[in-house]
């Protein structure tokens, strides 16, 4: 057996020696008769042309018979030529020569036909083999094509599922950081509740105390913390539902990828695993003029790497917005709690102010009940002297209406008389003195209990005020959440 691939030497190149004797077949007879052996015209009797024309017929429509072969041949020969004289038959007989070359004609034509026979029998056998061995090898470059390409596609489809879990890891941790964010988010609200409800709360304060303090100043700002903080929390939660679309639609595509890529692998492994003794193997007309293709390797290969890039790609910007996300918590749960406590300093600044004030304002309206129970006394005495110094007037005025009524001469301005008139100027001046002190008194006394209202207002506004801020506005902020809770931890 020739090796496949090697130049093939024609047999008809080198023809082999012709054999000493040999009986040609029917089949090449006919065969030479038919297609090679040239027409030979043979001497005939220019008196009766329609006698060899005749045999000549009968041997060219029945190649494969010798018209000489046998007796019952020439007889049934004679039969069916019509009869002629003996002289007529001699001439219309042909020569041995033409007898022997027409046997030789024959052998060498049947000679011939053989080696020719021979020749396209070998070629044949070589031509069969060779093709054998081109179809085996063209299956077997199909069959490690078709385990390369099964080869390529387990490498796409080990890639895409290597990328595709870790997208769903990815997809699953930013889902926890969103929802982290959504509890973190609804846990300011309460913050933002009592922050608000102690600035309503202290709108109830009175007079004086309705001051715009260092506590509302840290209120307010606490206020704007937690809207900016809500903010900030809102724009990244937008933005992590927007990567959650984005990561599942690229895990969308690469599911989809990893699926065809299945499908595939098992008809390509399927196809490979093919062999010409397998079940299910039939003919399928057409089905090579079938072009249903829509890519090539370049094309397939780039879009499964561009999957798998734009799934790195949402990935890492989906671990980016996860960090930021966290460290937004952090820094958020940080700016709050520590205005939380700025609030709280204020608070007990605040309150410790406004108890101290309140301390003093009840010690000096303590003093000042002292000093309207003393100015009361005061006034009592002070009524008391002039009532007392009214006696010594009548006494002094009756003495001198008596001292009137002495008859002519008695009535002299003696030592007595001159006495007494200083008397009563000294007591009505003293009475005068004393009314006009009790006049002070009573208006110092008006001024003390104006003092003791005024006390006692700003006494009951301080405790407004203490009532306010320790009792509801401090009692509300003890349910301020912790800094675990803000930053989004159950």
């Amino acid at each position: 057996m020739e090796l496949l691939g090697s130049t093939l030497a024609a047999t008809y190149a080198h023809p082999r020696p012709t054999p000493a004797s040999f009986l040609p077949a029917i089949s090449a007879m006919a065969s030479s008769y038919r297609d090679c052996f040239p027409h030979c015209n043979l001497t005939r009797s220019l008196s009766l042309p329609w006698r060899p024309s005749t045999y000549y017929k009968a041997a060219s429509n029945s190649p494969a018979l010798d018209p000489y072969c046998t007796r019952s041949q020439r007889v049934s020969e004679s039969t069916t030529l019509p009869f002629v004289s003996n002289r007529t038959t001699l001439f219309t007989r042909y020569t041995p020569d033409d007898w022997y070359r027409s046997n030789l004609t024959n052998f060498q034509e049947s000679n011939t036909s053989r080696h020719n026979s021979e020749r396209l029998r070998i070629d044949t056998s070589r031509l069969i083999q060779d093709k054998y061995q081109q179809t085996r090898k063209t299956q077997a470059d199909s069959t490690q094509n078709l385990g390369e390409r099964v080869n390529d596609i387990g490498f796409w489809k080990s890639e895409i599922t290597h990328e595709l879990d870790a997208m769903i890891g990815e997809t699953n941790e930013l889902t926890d950081i969103k929802k982290k964010l959504e509890r973190a988010l609804m846990e300011t609200e309460a913050p933002l509740q009592v922050a608000r409800e102690c600035l309503f709360h202290r709108e109830k304060r009175m007079g004086i105390d309705l001051v715009h303090d260092e506590v509302e100043t840290e209120l307010l700002m606490e206020v704007d913390i937690i809207l900016c903080c809500q903010e900030r929390m809102k724009l990244h939660l937008d933005k992590a539902i927007a990567q959650l679309a984005a990561n599942r639609a690229s895990q969308h595509e690469l599911e989809k990828d990893l699926s065809d890529k299945q499908a595939a692998y098992r008809i390509d492994d399927k196809c490979h695993h093919l062999r010409n003794t397998s079940d299910g193997v039939s003919y399928f007309r057409g089905v090579e003029r079938v072009d249903a293709m829509v890519s090539v390797p370049e094309s397939w290969a780039k879009l499964t790497d561009d999957n798998i890039l734009r799934s790195q790609s949402e990935r890492a910007a989906s671990a980016k917005l996860r960090d930021d996300v966290q460290n937004l918590l952090v820094v958020t749960a940080n700016e709050m709690w520590n205005q939380f406590n700025k609030v709280n300093l204020a608070f007990t600044s605040r309150i410790a102010e406004t108890a101290d004030a309140k301390n003093k304002i009840q010690i000096h309206l303590a003093k000042t009940l002292q000093e309207i129970f003393q100015t009361e006394m005061t006034i009592e005495s002070i009524k008391k002297a002039i009532k007392d110094k009214s006696a010594f007037l009548k006494v002094a005025q009756t003495r001198l209406d008596e001292r009137t009524r002495r008859p002519n001469i008695e009535l002299c301005r003696d030592m007595a008389q001159l006495r007494l008139v200083n008397e009563v100027y000294e007591v009505d001046d003293t009475i005068q003195t004393l009314q006009q002190r009790l006049r002070d008194a009573e208006d110092t006394l008006q001024s003390l209990v104006h003092s003791k209202a005024t006390l006692e207002h700003d006494l009951a506004v301080k405790a407004n005020s203490l009532y306010i801020d320790q009792e509801k506005c401090v009692s509300m902020r003890r349910s301020f959440p912790s800094a675990r809770r803000l930053a989004g931890f159950c």
